[in-house]
C-alpha cells in the first residue's frame, strides 16, 4: 500500500505546482503590452458618422469606384487606386450599389481622389442634374476639371452664381474622365445623389457658435456627410502634421470602407 500512496503523492504535488504556476501567469498574460502606439481607431473612436437611411422611393444607384481598364492604347491607363468618390455607399442584397449622401448648405462641395495627373491628355467633368429619377432630368452645371500634378484628392464646389439647391430635393452628380480624345471607349466614372436637408434651429445655433472640430463631429453625428467631410479637410489642410485630425480622417472614410484612399494626399489649389 505504501508503494502506491508515494507515486499518488508525487502526481498530487506535480499538478498542485503546475496549477499555481499558471493561476499565477494569468493576471500577467492578460495585461495589456506597455508602450503600444495608439489606433486611429483610439485615436478617433469620440467621433462617429451616423449614415442616414436612403430616404423613400427608387432607390438612388450610383458608381462610387470608376474601375477603369486600359481598352486599347486609346483607353484609361491602370493605376493602384481606382477614381473614387468620397461618399457613403451601401451594397444591397442583389449587389446593387446606392451612393447617398446629405448637405445642410445651397453650394456644398465634392471631393474625389484622382489617380491621373495632367500629364495625361484626359477630359475631365463634373456634371449636376435635378431630378434624378427623371427622364427630363435638368442640368443646373457642368465644369471642365483641370487633373492634379499628382494623384491625390481633390476638391470641387458648386459655386455661388449657379442656382442652389432646394431643401428636401435630390440631384444627381456624376464626375467623369474621358481617356479617348474621340470617345470610342468608355469613360471610367463615378456617380451618385445629393439631398440638401435642414438641421433643427437648436443645431444650426450650436454650430454657429462652436469651433471647427466640434463642428465636425455635429455634423457627423447628424449624418450630414459633405459638410463633415469639408470641415475635416478644411481642417488637415491647416493643419497638415496634426495626428488626431489625420486619425479622424481615416476614421470616417474608414467608416464607408474607403480605407485604401485614406492616406492619399488632399490636394491644395483645387477647384
Amino acid at each position: 500500500m505504501n508503494s502506491n500512496a508515494q507515486p499518488i503523492k508525487l502526481f498530487l504535488v506535480v499538478t498542485f505546482s503546475c496549477t499555481n504556476l499558471l493561476v499565477s501567469l494569468t493576471p500577467v498574460l492578460a495585461k495589456p503590452i506597455p508602450n503600444r502606439p495608439q489606433t486611429k481607431t483610439t485615436l478617433a473612436q469620440a467621433t462617429t458618422f451616423n449614415q442616414p437611411p436612403i430616404p423613400p422611393g427608387p432607390p438612388p444607384g450610383g458608381r462610387v469606384r470608376g474601375g477603369a481598364k486600359r481598352s486599347g492604347p486609346d483607353g484609361c491607363k491602370i493605376t493602384k487606386l481606382d477614381l473614387t468618390a468620397l461618399v457613403p455607399f451601401t451594397q444591397e442584397a442583389d449587389s446593387v450599389i446606392n451612393v447617398w449622401g446629405q448637405t445642410t448648405v445651397e453650394h456644398p462641395s465634392w471631393f474625389f481622389y484622382v489617380p491621373y495627373t495632367k500629364d495625361l491628355p484626359y477630359a475631365v467633368e463634373f456634371v449636376l442634374q435635378e431630378d434624378p429619377d427623371s427622364k427630363d432630368s435638368k442640368e443646373i452645371y457642368r465644369k471642365a476639371i483641370a487633373l492634379p500634378d499628382k494623384p491625390g484628392v481633390i476638391r470641387v464646389s458648386l459655386p455661388t452664381n449657379t442656382p442652389a439647391l432646394a431643401v428636401d430635393k435630390q440631384y444627381r452628380w456624376f464626375f467623369t474622365i474621358n481617356c479617348d480624345k474621340e470617345k470610342n471607349s468608355p469613360p471610367t466614372y463615378v456617380e451618385g445623389v445629393i439631398k440638401r436637408v435642414n438641421l433643427s434651429a437648436a443645431t444650426v445655433k450650436e454650430l454657429e457658435t462652436t469651433e471647427p472640430r466640434k463642428r465636425y463631429a455635429i455634423y457627423a453625428q447628424k449624418g450630414i456627410w459633405y459638410e463633415a467631410l469639408t470641415t475635416l479637410a478644411e481642417l488637415r489642410q491647416k493643419k497638415p502634421q496634426d495626428a488626431a485630425l489625420q486619425a479622424e480622417w481615416l476614421n470616417l472614410l474608414g467608416s464607408i470602407h474607403l480605407d485604401d484612399v485614406s492616406g492619399e494626399p488632399i490636394l491644395p489649389g483645387t477647384p
